[in-house]
Order: structure tokens, then sequence, then C-alpha cells
């Protein structure tokens, strides 16, 4: 990460963009990274990435009206997607069952629709970014980011830089197999092992699976978060968050074993959930490790994703502004 200061002295404004498999939510920010203006839609049954790209648009549109910007004052664009993403050629390799998209120029496509510097990057890594610049890894080079709403995912910064892998999939921790989760490896457009658990779609099957009118007074029909809000008072709630702390402790064992990572910070939905982190942290204090990780909550919350695209704007801002006319869009 360690930004270029001058990344702050572009003038004008950039966006940052998040797209998701249930909705997309767009913020104009200034040259500090103050957000100006929000504009979210759903993407509740669409998976073409054109039809995404014109969302896009017309978020951009609608931000900058919001605050009666210019068009010229916006200086450049940066776009999370929940999947592999090559951020070198701004190409989508893969994204989540939820959209299905594979080998997309997304940033291309930006690029000729908004006439813009794009950037684009898998949606973890910018919550991660986002947290390193303006939440809670502040000051901090080594960390994990554990995004757990719909899925799962992992940004991880090393030496204070994200670090995304040879093929660019580091990080995806859904694909983990734990003891309690399936014994082979889940297919890339599928949701992997410790996703189907711990996912927030994953919670909720385990509920509906072992839901019974003799066994809870609760509706079989509740989200993964509901699940959470019920597990003081109802024995098969508690025992849902129980079995879903204790795979989350076990992932972040495992992957501080291997990074040695001294933080840890719960985001997404399903993540930032109080029941699921005061449980995991009780799990984690109980074994006797030398050099356990800190687990805190994002300081970001939902805001996390969109901070991190609106810094890597004002990066792609600041490193177009120092390309040679000649090469500027």
């Amino acid at each position: 990460m360690q930004q270029d200061s001058r990344a702050t002295e572009t003038p004008g404004c950039v966006v940052g963009v998040d797209v998701g498999g249930t909705n997309l939510r767009v913020a104009l920010a200034d040259t500090a990274g103050t957000i100006l203006a929000r504009w979210s839609t759903s993407t509740v049954g669409i998976r073409s990435p054109e039809k995404v790209i014109r969302l896009i648009h017309d978020g951009v549109r609608k931000v900058m009206r919001q605050v009666a910007a210019p068009p010229d004052t916006l200086k450049a664009i940066a776009t999370g997607v929940p999947g592999i993403t090559d951020i070198e050629s701004g190409t989508v390799v893969a994204t989540s069952y939820l959209m299905g998209w594979q080998n997309i120029p997304l940033r291309a496509q930006l690029e000729q629709e908004l006439k813009l510097p794009a950037a684009v990057d898998n949606d973890v890594n910018l919550a991660a970014i986002g947290e390193k610049w303006a939440g809670a890894a502040r000051g901090i080079e080594d960390f994990v980011f554990l995004a757990i709403g719909t899925g799962i995912g992992a940004g991880i910064v090393l030496n204070g830089r994200p670090y995304r892998g040879t093929c660019w999939a580091a990080g995806e921790i859904g694909y983990m197999l734990l003891p309690g989760t399936a014994e082979e490896p889940a297919q890339t457009d599928e949701p992997g092992a410790l996703e189907s658990l711990l996912g927030g779609e994953g919670i909720r099957a385990q509920w509906q699976n072992v839901w019974s009118p003799d066994r809870t007074s609760l509706p079989k029909e509740l989200t993964a978060t509901e699940i959470f809000d019920n597990a003081r008072g109802d024995a098969l709630a508690q025992a849902i968050l129980a079995k879903s702390a204790t795979l989350l402790a076990h992932a972040i064992y495992n992957v501080s074993r291997v990074l040695n990572c001294p933080l840890f910070v719960l985001g997404g939905a399903v993540g930032l959930h109080p029941s699921l982190g005061h449980a995991t942290r009780e799990i984690l204090e109980r074994w006797d490790l030398r050099g356990r990780p800190r687990v805190v909550s994002s300081a970001l919350g939902e805001d996390a994703q969109l901070l991190g695209a609106i810094r890597t704007a004002l990066d792609a801002a600041a490193a177009h502004a120092r390309l040679p006319e000649s090469v500027r869009f």
C-alpha cells in the first residue's frame, strides 16, 4: 500500500465502485478521500458485464449531479468486484458464482465507456486497502481482512502492500478444506467448502437443514445475522453460532500459522456481527498460542470496499497525471 503522497494532490474528484452479486454502490470523493455523494442500485438477476458497466455509468452521472460537479473534474474511477482480478491487465478472471464472469476486460471497458483512467481489483483486496488507509489497520504492515457476507474472502497485506498471489487468487479462503467441511475441493464456479458452511448463505442453509418446530420457536426462514441475533435465547441458534465461530477460529488459526500476521480484521455483514466476533475471540483465547493474532471488527464497516476503491482511484489519477501528454486519454 505505501501510497504516494502526490495522490492527494490530484485536483478534482474520483469515483469508487463496489460491485456485488446483489447490489452496486458508487461513491464520489474529493482528493482527501472524503465521500461527497453516494448512489446504489440492485444487481439481483444481472449477470451481463455490459449491463453492470451501464449501471456504473448511470451511477457516476448521478453522484456528479448530486454535488453539481463539472464533468472535467472527475479524474479516475476504481471498481471492486467479487472475484479473481488481474490488476495489471485490468481483467476480471473469474467472479463468484453469483455473477459468473470469466476473463472480462473490465478496465478497458470502463475506460472506453467513461473516458477516464480506471483501475479494477478484487473487492476484498480493496477493503483491506481501505482499512490500511483509514480504518482498523492504520500503521499495521502485516494483516488479513476477512470479509464474511454471502460468501467469504480474504484481503492479505504483507509488508504494507496487498499480496495477490501468482495467479491473482491469494485470499480465496472460502475454498479451504477444514474438519467438518467437504472432503473434496469445489469447482471455482461453486461455493467453496468453508464458504458453504461459514458464508451467509451457508449458515442459512445449515439452519434450514436442522430446523424443526420441536427444536426452536424461531421461523425457518432466517438470515445468518438474524440467527446470530437470537443465539442468546435459543439453543438451536446458539449451536449454529458456536459452529460458525469454531470454523472461523480454525481458519484464522491456520492462516496465522502460515503468514504470522498480528492482526485479523473482520468485515462483511456476517463477519461484523458482534456475537460471531466475540465467540471467535473466546475460542482463540482458550488456545495457548504463541503470537496469537488480534481479531478486531472493521472500523469502516460497509464502507471499507468503497474507501479502498477511492484510495485506488486517487492513485490511478496521480499516476495518469504523471504520464507524458502523448499517452494520456
